[in-house]
């Protein structure tokens, strides 16, 4: 009964002071809503990010010659290493049980021209293994095979953003372009497969017959990728330790003090690193959005002081009419607690507003996290109660006596 009187006279004070009470819920109001939006942006470049290494291939490996490190965000090799060989592509398939496929690559950026256009893009060597281990499609026309492949044919396979550059609007299947000075039959187009983790454009490339790369193009004997599929998701760590026993047995690295001339990259690794990187940069930007819940807790603070200053009349008569100090207390809880939890739930339908608005007019992909909503809340009601604990003590400690005669 107490209870249902101490709510009944909260919601005649904040409503009596209709400024004063949205003031103290917009800073709730901005801090609830700060913290679900940023948090549904990093969940969204989270989820984004996640998706382009899942698109990448199924149960991937990567190898690449030479010790890679990440230079501008960008992963780069250190020197020219020669030692990876179309070879070693092969005895991967042959000997290591946890593999099942391998594709040798080997790229390099070259001039193309069709007509009077030209266009500078990545020409990239391969096999037709490539296909199923990096969920590549063919849109139109078909993709090379082994034949292809042993013949060294001249036939390549466009990106789309080639098809853009080098055809507008014409069918380039059939056509015939010249990378280089080598001029090649056009066979296909593969479907869009947008941007990779470092930015760069995987439409922006031609594929062709590796071994047509490598005499007729690049004049070289060596790849510098190899594109592996384990035979499942559990054998990705036994496939990796099969391909480094390979390797360093080919090129002669038996002596436990030779370093790898290679490196392995797992895709289960990459995922992880980058939901750990994500979960990180998600947490930092709900903790800088939640300083402007401790700024709407302040804000509790100073009309919660305000309140008892103007209300110190009403303090004494209600202690001489026999209230409590847990009364007194408990009241200016209530009050407290109302203006948190009103400002919690706006800012909850403002935070998810802001969170489609935001994807809609930036084109970020967003995700709403239900935790953050959860949390968010709870922080909410839990500032109101800890800003409003001292003003609600420093009433109930008013003399009944003292309180009455203040004007």
């Amino acid at each position: 009964m107490k209870i249902a009187r101490s709510l009944k006279i909260s919601r005649k004070q904040l409503v009596a002071h209709k400024m004063r009470t949205a003031l103290a819920l917009l800073g709730i109001v901005i801090g609830v809503s700060s913290v679900i939006i940023m948090v549904s942006v990093g969940k969204g470049a989270e989820k984004q990010v996640l998706g382009r290494i899942e698109a990448m291939g199924t149960n991937l490996i990567i190898v690449s010659v030479g010790q890679v490190q990440r230079t501008a965000g960008r992963q780069q090799v250190r020197g020219t290493v020669t030692t990876l060989t179309l070879e070693d592509a092969e005895a991967l398939i042959e000997e290591c049980p946890a593999v099942r496929a391998a594709a040798p690559v080997q790229g390099g950026k070259l001039q193309v021209k069709y007509e009077n256009l030209a266009t500078n893009t990545t020409i990239t060597g391969t096999t037709a293994d490539i296909l199923t281990i990096r969920k590549l499609r063919v849109e139109r026309g078909s993709f090379f095979g082994e034949e292809e492949n042993t013949g060294s044919r001249r036939v390549a396979v466009l990106g789309l953003t080639v098809v853009r550059n080098l055809f507008e609007r014409s069918e380039p299947v059939g056509e015939t372009i010249r990378i280089g000075k080598v001029s090649f039959e056009v066979i296909g187009v593969l479907e869009a497969k947008g941007s990779d983790l470092n930015g760069v454009d995987q439409d922006d490339q031609i594929l062709i017959p590796i071994s047509t790369a490598l005499r007729r193009l690049f004049n070289i004997a060596y790849i510098n990728t190899v594109n592996i599929e384990a035979t499942s998701k559990d054998k990705m760590s036994l496939a990796q330790q099969q391909v480094r026993e390979v390797l360093r047995e080919r090129h002669r690295l038996n002596k436990q003090d030779k370093a790898d001339d290679f490196t392995i990259q797992n895709q289960t690794d990459l995922i992880e690193a980058q939901r750990e990187t994500s979960e990180t940069f998600t947490v930092l930007i709900a903790s800088i959005a939640g300083v402007s819940l401790l700024v709407g807790g302040i804000g509790i603070l100073a009309i919660m002081l305000m309140a008892i200053k103007e209300r110190t009349n009403e303090i004494g008569l209600r202690r001489a009419v026999g209230a409590s100090r847990k009364d007194i207390l408990v009241q200016f809880l209530l009050e407290a607690s109302a203006l948190s939890v009103g400002g919690g739930i706006v800012g909850i339908g403002t935070g998810l507003a802001g969170s489609l608005a935001t994807g809609a007019v930036t084109g970020l992909e967003t995700s709403v996290s239900p935790t953050s909503i959860v949390l968010s809340f709870a922080f909410s009601l839990a500032i109101g109660l800890f800003f409003g604990v001292y003003p609600a003590h420093k009433a109930s400690l008013l003399d009944p006596i003292t309180a009455l005669r203040t004007e």
